[in-house]
C-alpha cells in the first residue's frame, strides 16, 4: 500500500492556524498566506494538501470560500478539503466549482448518513469521511459536542455506505505533540477495506514511521512542520 504525508493548512478567519485539542479559543496563526504556504508545501514534494475550513466546520457552513479558492488554484497537487460541508449543494460547488479533489465529511456522517450516501453515489472515491475522537466516541460540530455513537461503529457504517477513505483524528492529540494515537487508529484500520489516514499529535519523522509501518493510508501533520521539528521534503523522501 502507498502511503501518502498529508500536510495540514487549518484556515481561521483566512488564516493557516493550529489549535490545540480542538479549542478554537486556541489557536495559533502559523500563516497569513494560506495559498503560499500550500506552495511551499508542493515544492516540498507534498502529493496532496490536507485543508479544513475551521470557521466552517463551527458555524456549519464554509466560511473561508476565497482563501480556499486561492489555495487550490494555488497548486497543481489535489486538495482535501474538510469543515462545515454539510450539503450536496455545497459539496458540488467544492468539488465542480472550485476545483477540490477530495470532500471530507464528517458532522454530517453522524448527523446525515443520507448526505453521505448521496455524495458516494454522485461523486465516488471524492468523498471521505473524517472521524474526531475522544477516547473512541466519535464529536461532531468542530468537535465541540460528543456523540453517542463510537468511532468503530461509525466506520463499520460508513464503510457499509461506500465510503473508501477514512481521516481519523485523535482529539485529546490534536496538535498536542505528544504522538499519534496508533493503537486506536488500528482499531479502525482493522475493520479492513478501507484507507485510514491517521491525524492528531505527529511529533517527529519517528511519528509518521510508525504510522506507515502500522499499514495507514497516510498521516496528516502540520504543527510539527510549522513548527520546524519535521522538514517535510525529508520525510516524504524518507517514505
Amino acid at each position: 500500500m502507498s502511503f501518502t504525508i498529508y500536510p495540514a493548512i487549518d484556515l481561521k478567519d483566512s488564516k493557516a492556524v493550529r489549535l490545540k485539542q480542538g479549542d478554537i479559543n486556541k489557536s495559533q496563526v502559523f500563516s497569513l498566506d494560506p495559498a503560499d504556504t500550500a506552495k511551499q508545501f508542493q515544492s516540498s514534494g507534498a502529493e496532496w494538501i490536507h485543508v479544513v475550513d475551521l470557521n466552517g466546520a463551527f458555524a456549519g457552513e464554509t466560511r473561508n470560500l476565497s482563501v480556499i479558492k486561492k489555495i487550490v488554484s494555488s497548486v497543481s497537487v489535489p486538495v482535501q478539503l474538510g469543515g462545515g460541508i454539510r450539503s450536496i449543494e455545497s459539496i458540488k460547488q467544492m468539488i465542480e466549482d472550485i476545483g477540490v479533489s477530495r470532500i471530507i465529511l464528517g458532522t454530517a456522517a453522524i448527523n446525515n448518513p443520507n448526505l453521505v450516501k448521496e455524495a458516494v453515489n454522485k461523486y465516488g472515491d471524492k468523498i471521505a469521511v473524517g472521524i474526531d475522537a475522544k477516547n473512541g466516541i466519535a464529536a461532531a460540530n468542530g468537535w465541540a459536542e460528543a456523540s453517542k455513537v463510537t468511532a468503530v461503529s461509525l466506520t463499520k457504517q460508513m464503510k457499509n455506505i461506500g465510503i473508501k477513505t477514512i481521516i481519523y483524528t485523535d482529539i485529546q492529540r490534536d496538535g498536542m505533540m505528544k504522538g499519534p494515537n496508533i493503537s486506536q487508529t488500528k482499531k479502525i484500520s482493522d475493520i479492513g477495506e478501507i484507507d485510514v489516514i491517521l491525524s492528531g499529535g505527529v511529533s517527529c519523522t519517528d511519528d509518521i514511521i510508525a504510522a506507515k509501518e502500522a499499514g495507514f493510508a497516510g498521516a496528516i501533520t502540520g504543527r510539527a512542520i510549522y513548527e520546524g521539528v519535521i522538514d517535510l521534503k525529508e520525510v516524504i523522501k524518507l517514505c
